[in-house]
């Protein structure tokens, strides 16, 4: 992730126990991007990046979700699964979140101390 990240799509490189894994995704850096996340929807094909961000809530969300907190390193801190009304703690050194249907994060591979990479817009297509 060398230049700054907008609003977009992209790509989540995990690079785990089952080899390198590449997830669609989408990202959110603006304000109003983050706030809204996955309120209101039924699913989501791959993952959804949230940045800045070091804690969620799934207040009026409709399903339950994986959430993985990344550093600043993009090396994954935490792994948690959250069912829809909860609000989860801030981690301190978190900087990163991704948020995928509960269940996803374990086939991917992605657990504590995985590296992550995103890869942006057209550079995806790649």
């Amino acid at each position: 992730m060398g230049r700054r990240l907008r609003d977009g799509r992209g790509l989540l490189v995990v690079r785990g126990d089952v080899g390198s894994v590449s997830v669609p995704l989408e990202i959110a850096t603006s304000y109003r991007a983050r706030t809204k996340g996955l309120l209101g929807r039924d699913g989501i094909e791959g993952a959804l990046l949230l940045s800045p961000a070091n804690s969620v809530h799934t207040f009026r969300m409709r399903m339950p979700i994986d959430v993985a907190y990344l550093d600043r390193r993009l090396v994954v801190i935490a792994v948690r699964t959250m069912r829809p009304g909860r609000l989860g703690l801030p981690r301190i050194r978190a900087r990163h979140v991704v948020e995928a249907e509960a269940g996803a994060m374990a086939g991917w591979g992605l657990r504590p101390g995985v590296p992550v990479e995103f890869v942006a817009g057209a550079d995806a297509a790649a």
